[in-house]
């Protein structure tokens, strides 16, 4: 093989890779909030699970995409792991349409998908277009790319040494353990599979072999979700486990039917001369007879996962990490066809940001009242805690926008940066209005009973207006409505309150310290409010 094919293979692969990408990247940009809605909604029907599960894959064309969705429902209680079960099994049959589209050998159709993508990307500006245009792009690089390859592989079969290896895999062990490994490289079953595809069309490795690195292939799949589980709880990675589980069963049954049946054979006889299809089409058998074999026992295998990975005593540092963010940061595990997940966790740890803003600002002004300064260390430690999310859900938010700076659910994460930061700024003036108890002890200044009062329905107020901005309601207009409703009363307070305390001031009744304090407080506040509205105007936007 001359140095000039070996270039020629390398870039048949990448463009490959980078088509298949870019027609998924297209396909999840034009459906992702559907398929998460799909999902979140499903029953726990399981024929309806398996359905779905494939219905969902066909359309990303990625396994792995659907399986890092689901770990992400069941790590946010969105899913059970029984529901999981089901959609993983169809996940697994709606892979193998990549494999088929690669048998049609639409090769001389490429080029013409890849310029009329190229030329809705380009041209038209409306989103679905330009997600049309890189499905058709996508599609169009993909077939090249196997056309790239196939030509640059043309050589190898008068090598004895790559011919000698190829061989080597009609042992089922290594054939097995090549396609996993391959796979779990690349993190694609369905790339892996057309790579396979083209080695046999080239006439590179014999049918009967390519059946074990085919089975190999679909245990290799599983490591994107193994990644995706990590710092997740235990029941995501369960869910994990069941994949791989389904995948070693399924490899081990039609491994010992291979081995003692001519089930190769005959799957090749339904196509002879064309070992993509041969391929294609064991890889469907293998995954739809597996399903359905697997389908009566799906409990068990629930259960089985149970039982290797049992109930375990939560690590209290986990409480005060981010479900998996910090995690999937460090370790750059912005995936294909995650985005679902993404905007889950987000979701969660923002609300969870929003709840603990609602708790510090309850807890200040009840700290100023009743002059408490235990109650202000427990502020402190949860503003340090707000702090840490602030900036760890903004460096993944960052992270996401660099890989996806496209599709519909951009403008939703760009919202949710928004909102972190409202949230946090409330998290500081909740700290401001705590932090007043020690020059309160130190001085030892007491407001008057007045005084106190309207601190009460400052407090109240406050904790009514972060509640309901936290939680958006279906009728959205009149929602966001209520929250600004609240937010002018909180206006409308701050001047009543600053006039009344004019007043007790013209009279003498409190001390220059207690005046200037108090009129902070007020600043903090008015200030309180302001940010409430825009948390709840960055929601109303993601419509």
């Amino acid at each position: 093989m001359s140095i000039t094919d070996f270039l020629g293979l390398l870039g048949g692969l990448a463009l490959f890779l980078y088509g298949m990408q870019m027609m998924s990247n297209g396909l999840e940009d034009a459906a992702g909030n559907r398929m998460k809605q799909i999902l979140e909604k499903l029953t726990a029907n399981r024929f309806l699970g398996v359905v779905v599960g494939a219905g969902i894959t066909a359309v990303i064309q990625s396994s792995s995409a659907t399986t890092v969705m689901v770990v992400g429902f069941v790590n946010s209680g969105l899913m059970t792991l029984q529901q999981a079960v089901w959609i993983i099994m169809g996940a697994n049959i709606g892979t193998t349409i990549t494999g088929q589209l690669i048998a049609m050998d639409m090769g001389m159709l490429a080029p013409l998908f890849a310029f009329f993508g190229v030329v809705m990307i380009v041209f038209f500006k409306q989103p679905k277009l330009h997600h049309i245009g890189q499905i058709l792009a996508g599609l169009g690089v993909l077939f090249i790319g196997m056309d790239m390859m196939g030509a640059a592989m043309d050589p190898l079969q008068e090598s004895e040494a790559f011919v000698s290896l190829m061989t080597k895999f009609s042992n089922p062990v290594l054939g097995i353990l090549a396609g996993a490994i391959f796979t779990a490289i690349i993190q694609s079953s369905s790339a892996s599979v057309g790579i396979l595809q083209a080695l046999a069309t080239n006439g590179l490795i014999a049918f009967p072999s390519a059946v074990f690195v085919l089975f190999g292939q679909n245990i290799g799949t599983c490591i994107t979700a193994v990644l995706a589980s990590i710092g997740t709880n235990r029941n995501a990675k369960r869910t994990t486990l069941i994949h791989l589980l389904f995948n070693i069963i399924g490899t081990a049954i039609f491994t010992t039917v291979c081995l003692t049946l001519p089930l190769a054979n005959l799957i090749e006889s339904f196509t002879p001369g064309n070992p993509a299809a041969q391929i294609a089409n064991m890889h469907t058998l293998f995954n739809i007879v597996t399903t359905l074999l697997l389908l009566p026992f799906g409990q068990y295998l629930a259960a089985l996962a149970n039982k290797i990975l049992p109930d375990a005593k939560e690590d209290t540092a986990q409480k005060t990490s981010l479900f998996g963010l910090q995690e999937e940061f460090h370790r750059g595990s912005i995936t294909l066809g995650s985005s679902a997940v993404h905007l889950d966790m987000l979701r969660q740890e923002i609300q969870r940001m929003l709840s603990l803003a609602e708790e510090n600002v309850e807890k200040c002004f009840q700290a100023v009242l009743d002059v408490d300064m235990s109650a202000f260390k427990e502020i402190e430690q949860t503003e340090e805690t707000l702090d840490y999310l602030n900036k760890e859900i903004s460096q993944y938010i960052s992270k996401i926008l660099v890989h996806n700076n496209s599709g519909q659910n951009v403008a939703t994460i760009e919202e949710y940066f928004l909102i972190t930061g409202n949230a946090e700024r409330i998290g500081d003036h909740a700290l401001n209005i705590g932090g007043y108890v020690q020059v309160m002890e130190k001085n030892k200044i007491v407001f008057s009973e007045t005084a106190k009062s309207e601190i009460m329905e400052m407090q109240n107020i406050c904790r009514k207006a972060i509640h309901k901005a936290s939680n958006k309601e279906a009728d959205a207009t009149e929602w966001l409505t209520e929250v600004a409703a609240m937010e002018q009363q909180i206006d409308d307070m701050t001047v009543r309150f600053r006039e009344s305390h004019l007043e007790r001031m013209r009279q003498g009744l409190c001390s220059e310290e207690g005046c200037i304090l108090y009129s902070e407080m007020l600043t903090d506040f008015e200030r309180i409010g302001d940010h409430v509205l825009n948390i709840a105007q960055a929601y109303a936007k993601m419509g």
